[in-house]
């Protein structure tokens, strides 16, 4: 693993040890199929550095980040334009993290950077389930002739999982294609996420859950830092509401993906990411 895996700059409070660590972060900067603004490569450098922004503290859920037991790996090494080889990588440091027994909480890059850490995270845990938050269905069969892309990889991960296994919210563009796939997934809901949530929680429960966010899912007024801003999105109030409801379900793996720091020079995106991933390690991933 160490020679797929470089380190710059520590996630806020991660610790020094990897033996005992309960989840692993690392970055997988990926950006070969973005398909309207490139930047998504600059994505894990900028959670990290905007991380340094937030307290320790999470007020709404009375617990410290500095007691929790998780480390920071770094960026997966991944060789420009060869969308193959960086999948591969991207696997590999997923089954090795996995097959230490660890959580792995991964920043991306682009969407696609799901697909290979799914692969990895479905062959230990049958019975996967995925909570995906998006503005974008992602389920074209192929876009542009290609079949992997960030357009696809919900698509793919549903032939995977089985589409009954995916949970979208939070869903505002989509082709009429899509919509047709859409309807055989364990549930499709479209704008808001908290109402289809609630419902989804007792299928969700006594499974092992990945959570994929894509922060396109909130409204560019506040997440204007991503590579296809779709207006009407969700408040940055409510996608940490949506922390608070997944709570008690066992989370077995989570990203964060389509941060582009390239347009949003505050960083406003970037810190949003940061505390949502904070708040995802002190509430659910090391409880």
């Amino acid at each position: 693993m160490a020679e797929f895996v470089v380190k710059e700059q520590d996630f806020l409070a991660a610790r020094p040890e990897y033996t005992s660590a309960r989840a692993v972060i690392f970055g997988a900067p990926l950006d070969i199929t973005v398909c309207f603004r490139s930047g998504t490569r600059g994505g894990p450098a900028a959670v990290r550095a905007m991380s340094y922004c937030l307290e320790e503290y999470s007020l709404d859920q009375g617990r410290d980040l500095r007691s929790v037991a998780f480390h920071d790996l770094g960026d997966v090494l991944l060789p420009p334009g060869a969308i193959q080889e960086s999948l591969a990588r991207i696997e590999a440091v997923t089954e090795c993290v996995c097959g230490d027994g660890k959580v792995p909480v991964v920043f991306g890059g682009e969407h696609l950077i799901t697909w290979p850490v799914v692969r990895a995270i479905a062959a230990r845990h049958s019975g996967l389930a995925l909570v995906h938050l998006d503005a974008h269905a992602d389920l074209r069969a192929e876009y542009l002739g290609v079949a992997f892309s960030h357009a696809t990889v919900m698509r793919r991960i549903g032939e995977l999982l089985g589409p009954e296994n995916l949970f979208h919210f939070g869903i505002r563009s989509a082709d009429r294609s899509e919509m047709e796939v859409a309807r055989r997934s364990g549930a499709f809901h479209l704008h808001r996420i908290l109402p289809g949530l609630v419902e989804a929680l007792a299928v969700l429960r006594n499974r092992p859950v990945y959570v994929s966010l894509d922060m396109d899912v909130v409204d560019p007024a506040f997440a204007p830092g991503v590579g296809t801003p779709e207006p009407a999105g969700v408040t940055p109030q409510e996608l940490l509401d949506a922390v608070r409801l997944l709570r008690g379900l066992s989370i077995v793996g989570l990203d964060v993906v389509e941060v582009n720091p390239v347009y949003d020079p505050s960083g406003i995106t970037a810190l949003l990411a940061a505390k949502f991933i904070r708040e995802m390690l002190v509430g659910l991933v090391c409880d």
